[in-house]
């Protein structure tokens, strides 16, 4: 993938859990903080293409209320993709419904493959993924949650791509990959840029909520791991941020783990001279002048419009919040490297040039995503 110039990075703002979220704290975006109130459509509802594409290639199968699969017969020779998701559930379907969007624009556009879509959950996904390899799937999208992840693992049998991080207890599976939008990867990805951009001595300014927290333990802890020191850090206090102001001016630079109001009332007190960085929470779209100058990190689908692979693909009709968008993209790269572990070469190398990242498989088969990196102007990115 084409590289920004390495800038300095900013912090990403998001809103806070809804009572829904709270209660699913596995929950790849909800865990992440970032509400799902931006579908007009009732939760389990497909958003609208913006330029939508009849592909008779793409085909969905979703399974009746009864728990029975019903499934067009496979085109001789195309590969088949089975999107194993729970969008009829109340607390996860929204943001399934999005996911499987983005996998259902990919296959318009790409028609290297059919879709067999299947609604399931912790209970059944068991039962419903064996029924879809059974019947002709030869690569699986999904599970979403951790604990629908735990449940299939042992019984994986085909290439199947989890959306979600893959619980340390659950059972290892050569065939099981991991594909998140999970924090810790951009906090990791901040201090390692830092680093590479010369800075010596930040302070780290975490808030007290949860994802701040996880912000700030995964920076801290790549921070010392790539330069042997450990960062210094400090708990931001709206009451008294003299004591925060007097250590940045000592720092050479200033890494957000906060959430919007925080880093927006932090970033307006420091002088103009104080480097911020920070990772795409921070990108919530609209004007934010108070953010003028961060410098973040941020998925191609939004900081990079020019690029091929984000320009082949269409944006949903219906406008999306930020964070719910990135589930849209994330959809969209599933679908990309289903097609490809699908034709891969066991052991064989996998990587994306892709919407949400550079897309490179790592360790513990889990997809590693090196993002570019932007500056926040007054009104719109620059």
């Amino acid at each position: 993938m084409q590289r920004l110039t390495p800038l300095l990075l900013v912090g990403v703002l998001l809103t806070w859990l809804t009572p829904v979220g709270a209660q699913t704290p596995d929950y790849i975006i909800q865990s992440n903080g970032a509400p799902m109130r931006a579908l007009v459509q009732p939760p389990g509802q497909t958003p609208r293409l913006a330029t939508p594409t009849p592909t008779p290639a793409a085909v969905r199968a979703d399974a009746p209320a009864s728990g029975a699969l019903a499934a067009k017969p496979s085109t001789r020779g195309k590969i088949r993709i089975g999107v194993i998701l729970p969008t009829e559930s109340s607390a996860l379907g929204e943001a399934a419904a999005v996911v499987r969007s983005g996998v259902e624009a990919a296959a318009q556009v790409d028609q290297s493959a059919e879709l067999y879509s299947v609604d399931a959950t912790g209970d059944n996904v068991v039962e419903r993924y064996r029924a879809a390899v059974a019947d002709g799937v030869n690569v699986v999208i999904g599970p979403l949650s951790r604990e629908s992840i735990a449940k299939l693992a042992p019984s994986v049998t085909v290439p199947t791509i989890a959306l979600n991080s893959i619980d340390r207890q659950a059972a290892a599976n050569p065939k099981l990959y991991s594909l998140s939008l999970i924090v810790e990867g951009e906090a990791r990805q901040l201090a390692r840029l830092m680093r590479d951009d010369g800075r010596a001595n930040p302070l780290l300014v975490v808030g007290g909520d949860a994802l701040s927290q996880r912000l700030g333990k995964a920076f801290a802890d790549e921070w010392r791991a790539v330069t042997g020191k450990p960062a210094r850090q400090m708990a931001f206090d709206a009451n008294d941020m003299t004591p925060l102001l007097q250590a940045a001016g000592q720092a050479d630079a200033v890494a957000l783990a906060l959430d919007v109001a925080q880093a927006a009332k932090l970033k307006s007190a420091l002088t103009p001279d104080v480097p911020v960085y920070g990772t795409s929470q921070l990108n919530v779209g609209g004007v934010q002048p108070e953010l003028a100058g961060v410098r973040f990190i941020d998925m191609p689908w939004f900081l990079m419009p020019a690029h091929p692979a984000v320009q082949r693909y269409p944006h949903p009709a219906v406008p999306l919040t930020r964070q719910t968008e990135r589930l849209y993209a994330l959809g969209i790269d599933a679908y990309r490297l289903a097609v490809q572990l699908a034709v891969s070469r066991p052991g064989a190398a996998v990587r994306l040039d892709g919407v949400t990242g550079d897309l490179r498989l790592g360790r513990d088969r889990a997809f590693e995503r090196q993002l570019p990196a932007g500056v926040m102007g007054g009104n719109a990115l620059q």
